[in-house]
């Protein structure tokens, strides 16, 4: 499966559009990751810690997305777009969502 945030795949020309695929992954926080958070932001740096924990979400969002899009007998997916959501009455989960068309090039 190849996905591409562009509308084409270049050399490959569409055979056929079968619709439109999403991939939606929703990840919680817990508390010893928040901790470790605020002291990072406080003393500086990047948190290592969210940062995995978003690189997982997205690529299992993603996933899901090809997922569907074989499906339905597709081979690739184009105009792949990302989008994350901060979710939840303290900000405690984060959405990611992967959307695009299933194509067969």
């Amino acid at each position: 499966m190849f996905s591409t945030t562009t509308n084409t795949v270049e050399g490959h020309p569409v055979r056929e559009y079968l619709g439109i695929v999403t991939g939606e992954v929703i990840v919680g926080a817990n508390l010893f990751r928040d901790l470790f958070a605020s002291i990072t932001d406080i003393v500086g740096g990047r948190s290592g810690k969210y940062e995995d924990v978003l690189a997982r979400a997205r690529k299992e969002a993603i996933a899901e997305m090809e997922s569907e899009a074989a499906r339905l007998g597709g081979n690739a997916v184009v105009g792949v777009d990302l989008d994350y959501e901060v979710l939840g009455q303290n900000g405690s989960m984060l959405m990611v969502s992967a959307s695009g068309t299933a194509v067969v090039v």
